[in-house]
């Protein structure tokens, strides 16, 4: 396995705008994947994740950059960074949207994980963390931007 980068397509009910918000707004990223997330959808800004640990309550933060904000076609940001002040290297996620007769396309992209200077079992491990992850949330995503087109 090259471990290079991840992709994941899904189709969704619902606008590109709609989805957009769904994923480059804060508010709406904490209903379908972490538990709290802070930043603002421009580029350049910086920002974080947050999950809590259902059992113990303990939380971890993930430090963010947004890199790209084009709506309603893309938003990617760089996270994972290997030094604390947001340099040096880090993964890059990229959603581009792509209008359908029914919907929106959603194109996730997550790179950089051979460039993070991991070692080779450090590396397949986060590598397959990353893919669980986005299997388990970009259909709650999905879910999620289909509520929010039906409310809309």
């Amino acid at each position: 396995m090259e471990y290079g980068s991840i992709e994941r397509e899904i189709h969704v009910d619902a606008s590109p705008e709609v989805v957009f918000g769904v994923i480059s707004r804060p508010e709406h990223m904490r209903e379908w994947w972490s538990d709290d997330a802070r930043f603002e959808p421009v580029p350049g800004a910086p920002g974080e994740l947050v999950w809590r640990d259902t059992e113990s309550g303990e939380t971890m933060a993930v430090a963010l950059a947004v890199v790209e904000v084009d709506p309603p076609r893309r938003f990617s940001f760089r996270w994972c960074f290997s030094d604390p002040d947001r340099s040096g290297r880090s993964l890059l996620v990229t959603f581009d949207l792509v209008p359908t007769g029914r919907g929106t396309r959603i194109r996730m992209t997550e790179t950089g994980f051979r460039e993070m200077g991991w070692e080779t079992a450090v590396l397949e491990e986060r590598y397959r963390e990353h893919e669980s992850g986005w299997d388990r949330y970009l259909p709650a995503l999905g879910a999620y931007a289909g509520r929010r087109m039906s409310t809309a």
